[in-house]
């Protein structure tokens, strides 16, 4: 009947309308929201099939709710360096635990990204979401697999320990004065029989006093500084005779017959301008101070130190021989200390990086940025979070800027995508759309009780 067929259609105009104002009550109470896309329910009519030729049936409408997840919100600076938003394509991966996940835990996709770290050290957002990403390897780099959620971890950025760096190359930067007299000691000079500066650096009367001398700390493989002394004695108008020794001699052992803690010996010739002379015919001091690993082979650290063996490069090109007094300008090092974590930085291309007190910089692990060739399909769950739908597509891990996957905006976040005078307007016209179809119901109403009294 016609007249039912209307009051149908006036109850489904009811639901739908219903259903609109539903969704825009959650974009307007979203609108502060981290990363929320906003939803709307759009209309579609339902036509019932007429079953009389002259009489028409109303089919009413449905509502059918899409969330606009492609869409971008405004990409805002924030005050946290762990605060992250992606600009372009793709979604963080993170999961409802940090520890002990495996395959069958659910992974799910957010574009949330404000990050704090948690008690135990993890990265995790105001959802209770914990960051997955590639953890660094042990040379800074990171196996990056496109398909594979378990070879993604939870990001902690406390449980790292400390960081220590061995000084691998030291630069000296001095300049020996050109009008030192050839001592008389020059003469009597050598390296065995108790003559060199290593001997008379360990204390022997025998030893020969250095004309100049360079103090050099270096970081051995535990962090521990031991310092090393490079001694210069003229032997010619451009020539001198170089040792480098420990200091105290006790932390290298030698060879019998060698001096106390000497690591290297040569000489070091410079050319009439007064520069190094590159000619290892003339310059004979080795560029690399080897020294072995604790109880190994001579010359090596000693054995109650119980440390690794270290290869130190040693720059020389900086040491001149002008008139001058003799004196050092700078010294390089690589090496550093134990440190401890004092921050963490994140850069445009996912990499989470431990800071340190001894200047040390220490890569944690990669953010991977999440893609889906119709994101627009994945399913919303409750964090501001999706999971994977077949209409989604397949997922594909990818690096953060690279293959068509948007960049990580550090001390960043991106903004809700709702725009409250749409909303307001939305509300407005769904209102009158309710009301209206009210009327419907009202009308088919009394248009019964008309058909109704006909028998009266």
């Amino acid at each position: 009947m016609s007249i039912n067929s209307a009051m149908l259609a006036g109850v489904s105009g009811l639901v739908a309308n219903s259903s609109a104002l539903a969704a825009i009550s959650d974009n307007i109470a979203n609108v502060n929201t981290i990363a929320y896309k906003r939803n709307q329910v759009n209309f579609a009519n339902v036509v019932t099939a007429q079953a009389v030729q002259g009489r028409y049936s109303a089919g009413g409408v449905q509502g059918v709710t899409h969330t606009y997840v492609s869409t971008q919100g405004l990409i805002q600076s924030a005050g946290s360096t762990t605060d992250l938003a992606i600009s372009g394509d793709g979604f963080f991966v993170v999961t409802n635990k940090p520890q002990g996940l495996t395959p069958a835990d659910t992974r799910e996709f957010t574009r949330s990204g404000q990050f704090n770290v948690d008690a135990s050290g993890f990265l995790v957002n105001d959802a209770g979401l914990y960051l997955q990403g590639w953890p660094a390897a042990a040379n800074g780099t990171f196996a990056i697999d496109p398909s594979d959620l378990t070879k993604l971890a939870s990001i902690n950025v406390k449980n790292l320990g400390s960081a220590v760096q061995e000084t691998g190359n030291v630069g000296i930067s001095a300049n020996l004065n050109s009008a030192t007299v050839v001592s008389a000691g020059a003469a009597t000079y050598a390296l065995a029989g108790g003559k060199s500066m290593a001997d008379f650096a360990a204390g022997a009367a025998t030893g020969t006093k250095p004309d100049f001398t360079v103090d050099m700390t270096v970081t051995d493989s535990q962090g521990g500084p031991r310092k090393l002394e490079m001694a210069f004695l003229k032997t010619g108008a451009n020539t001198w005779a170089s040792e480098a020794y420990a200091v105290p001699a006790a932390d290298v052992a030698v060879a019998a017959g060698v001096a106390p803690g000497l690591v290297a010996s040569g000489n070091v010739a410079f050319l009439p301008d007064g520069a190094i002379d590159p000619n290892p015919l003339n310059t004979t001091f080795p560029g690399v101070l080897a020294v072995g690993a604790s109880g190994g082979a001579a010359p090596a650290w000693g054995a109650a130190l119980g440390i690794a063996a270290q290869n130190v490069n040693l720059d020389l090109t900086k040491l001149t021989q002008q008139s001058a007094s003799s004196t050092v300008n700078t010294i390089s090092n690589d090496g550093a200390g134990v440190g401890n974590i004092v921050g963490v930085q994140v850069d445009t291309h996912g990499v989470v990086s431990a800071i340190y007190d001894n200047s040390q910089v220490r890569k944690i692990a990669k953010v991977s940025v999440a893609t889906f060739s119709n994101p627009d399909g994945l399913k919303p769950v409750s964090g501001n979070a999706y999971q994977v739908t077949i209409p989604a597509g397949p997922m594909v891990l990818k690096d953060p800027g690279v293959g068509g996957a948007g960049q990580i905006s550090p001390s960043s976040l991106e903004s809700s995508t709702v725009d409250l005078s749409a909303e307001f307007t939305g509300l407005i016209s769904t209102q009158k759309a309710y009301s209206a179809s009210s009327k419907i119901i009202t009308t088919a109403d009394t248009m019964l009780d008309e058909l109704i009294n006909i028998i009266r």
